[in-house]
């Protein structure tokens, strides 16, 4: 039997299995909630003991933690109950277990996981083959969302389902039961399932996208990540299916179904949460997950607390990365040196958990539960070089394995310590500089350095890979650039995270430039993404040179063209990270407009906009009719300078470079003022 689907109601789990014949089942397990309780003192409680047990089941016992056994209760009831403990001994308490997934408890205590089979052994977990016998198919609502009120086109696999909303829906509805699928692939699922929900509700259908017609809400939420506001969408999650909305999941666009579904085997979770959950909350559930596969309690609020330090040991503190910044420019012949899952693999090395904090004597928690992930990724690593297939998989890993370091700094992390966090910070700084000590000594030239890689220029690559990785005891990558620009920033000193470069197979990475940003109208991007095509035919600065004209003449189509546009093309996507502005702005000017169609932003919410008056700062949220030309000439024309930049190699060609440029736009502002008269 293969686990498809699992989630608790109130003290039970549903558990969908696949059994061998291909056949769908429900199996219900009655499973009480529980936590575990320690108190300084019993004596001092007897009389709230006594108040539980005459109410709940209380047994007296003795628990796991990752700092050694506890002697305490378990009291079979909820979260409330466990709140209410805490409150009444002033915090005094410690609590276990209270906000652990039921389903994720049953799943973890029984040694099972989803998206494997019932009998399927727990290292099997961190294979990168294993078994995926599901029926997946794709959905597609046509509508202008945010703003639509009825269904009006479907498409099923490509064919397309038209007419009455209710006759739609029917069909719709009898067409899923027909093929019975076990995912579903829909982008903007999350957006367009309240809608269908609500209307299946009002016309009296049964909704067939969940296995039962019902469906679980998950609620919506706005959140901060690494000094972003970000936004999780309300959804309906079915029962026995999988629904992924695959605009929106960061996950599923990393990493794919396969991806989603190894997140799956190893947190413990449904599909349907590791589809909607970020890597953070990933690798979180894993870490809670393998606790309670250990018979280990996980605690309920952080009572670890940073341990007192004197003004001289925090100056002394490691609170970030090393970074060499580059100077702004072209470089040819430039290795990338990439430490693999750097952080993760310091955790490991270095044996460093919160319980291992000044007692390196036993191996620590965090070390031990990351240690095989840590295998997998260096697996799945080089398995993608081979087969593009286990891309997926190495991708989820890599977001997961990246979020644990910042996981260990949380507040509210389950098994995070600051010293922890501060502790690979300082470790990863020594290793850089160790490695650029190593790189220097070999005669290479440092061009850039942040926090796990460097850039450099040199021969003999492969014993410098060599030594340092038996130096520092981690794994490294190498890449290969014929060539690399490091954009310059505002002060002119080169930027550490916006560089494009042809790589030795001919392929050109991007990181920080229009073409990648979110926000980018597609217009230019477009322009972009042509231009960075032009350029990976150059395999040096000389073939950079030749290619000029072909750039300037790129530039000059779409500058010409750029009245002409389809403002769709022109319209902005912004991440907001608040509601309430005091100054005039697009993003202001945008949230009035939803506004006033009731449609309600929060923040990390993603709005669009086309900019019609940038002076007055008029935008359009809805028919995307007209623009201001102006406003998205300095968006074009600074995409342009970062193509640009790539010729500049001395002042004077800049000053030559300008002065044609500028002549280009008055004479094409000329042909467009003569063109509107």
């Amino acid at each position: 039997m293969w686990i498809l689907d699992c989630y608790s109601k109130s003290n039970s789990v549903e558990i969908w299995v696949k059994d061998g014949k291909g056949q769908i089942v429900k199996h219900t397990v009655k499973y009480p909630h529980h936590f575990y309780l320690h108190l300084p003192d019993d004596a001092l409680y007897s009389d709230m003991i006594e108040a539980l047990e005459a109410k709940y089941r209380v047994e007296k016992c003795e628990f796991k933690t990752i700092y050694g056994p506890l002697k305490g209760y378990r009291i079979y009831a909820g979260r409330r109950v466990a709140e209410r403990v805490e409150k009444q001994t002033r915090l005094s308490a410690k609590l276990y277990n209270v906000d652990v997934r039921l389903e994720q408890r049953f799943m973890g205590e029984n040694g099972i996981f989803p998206c494997g089979h019932v009998a399927e052994m727990n290292g099997n977990r961190f294979k990168p083959d294993f078994d995926v016998p599901l029926k997946v198919i794709t959905m597609e609502v046509k509508g202008d969302k945010p703003f639509a009120e009825k269904i009006v086109e479907v498409k099923v696999n490509g064919e397309i389902i038209k007419g009455p909303e209710k006759q739609l829906l029917s069909e719709l509805f009898s067409l899923i039961g027909e093929i019975d699928p076990d995912v579903i692939l829909f982008p903007d699922a999350d957006y367009w399932m309240e809608l269908i929900v609500n209307k299946s509700k009002e016309y009296g259908l049964k909704n067939t996208i969940s296995r039962t017609g019902r469906f679980r809400k998950l609620t919506g939420k706005s959140y901060w990540s690494y000094g972003k506001a970000n936004y999780r969408h309300s959804a309906y999650l079915p029962e026995g299916r999988v629904l992924i909305d695959t605009e929106n999941s960061f996950n599923y666009n990393e990493a794919g179904l396969d991806g989603i579904l190894l997140a799956s085997r190893l947190t413990g979770l449904s599909p349907n949460l590791t589809a909607r959950f970020t890597p953070g909350t990933l690798i979180s559930s894993y870490e809670v997950y393998e606790a309670l596969m250990r018979n280990i309690a996980v605690p309920f609020r952080k009572s670890d607390a940073e341990d007192a330090k004197t003004l001289d040991m925090l100056k002394a503190v490691d609170r970030g990365g090393m970074i060499f910044q580059p100077e702004a420019g072209v470089y040819e012949n430039v290795y990338q040196l990439d430490f693999t899952s750097m952080y993760p693999s310091i955790i490991v090395k270095y044996n460093l958990s919160p319980e291992t904090v000044g007692n390196g004597d036993r191996r620590g928690f965090l070390a031990e539960v990351l240690e095989p992930l840590l295998n997998l990724r260096l697996e799945t690593k080089k398995l993608k070089k081979k087969d593009g297939k286990y891309g997926g998989l190495d991708s989820i890993l890599k977001w997961m394995l990246v979020t644990c370091f910042g996981y260990t700094g949380y507040r509210n992390a389950k098994f995070g310590r600051i010293e922890v966090h501060e502790s690979i910070n300082s470790i990863g700084r020594e290793i850089l500089l160790k490695t650029k000590e190593i790189a220097e000594s070999l005669n290479f030239e440092i061009i850039h350095g942040i926090v796990d890689c460097l850039w450099l220029k040199g021969g003999g690559i492969d014993e410098l890979k060599r030594r340092v990785e038996d130096e520092t005891g981690l794994h490294t990558d190498v890449d290969f650039y014929d060539w690399v620009t490091f954009l310059p920033m505002k002060d002119g000193f080169g930027s550490y995270n916006c560089y494009y470069g042809r790589l030795g197979d001919g392929k050109i990475k991007l990181r920080g430039v229009a073409a990648r940003r979110r926000d980018t109208p597609e217009y230019i991007r477009r322009m972009q993404l042509e231009m960075f095509n032009v350029l990976s035919k150059a395999r040096n600065i000389e073939e950079i040179g030749k290619l000029k004209q072909s750039l300037i003449k790129l530039y000059e189509k779409y500058r010409k063209n750029l009245r002409r546009a389809n403002p769709e093309e022109l319209v902005i996507r912004k991440r907001i990270s608040k509601t309430q502005y005091r100054r005039r702005c697009a993003e202001a000017s945008a949230l009035k407009a939803y506004k006033k169609h009731n449609i309600n932003i929060k923040p990390g919410m993603e709005i669009e906009y086309v900019v019609v008056d940038s002076k007055k700062w008029i935008v359009d949220v809805i028919s995307y009719e007209n623009f201001d030309f102006e406003y998205y000439s300095k968006l074009l024309d600074k995409a342009w300078s970062e193509i640009s930049f790539v010729f500049k190699n001395s002042q004077k060609n800049d000053l030559e470079e300008s002065e044609r440029l500028r002549k280009i736009n008055i004479g094409l502002k000329l042909n467009y003022d003569k063109y509107d008269n």
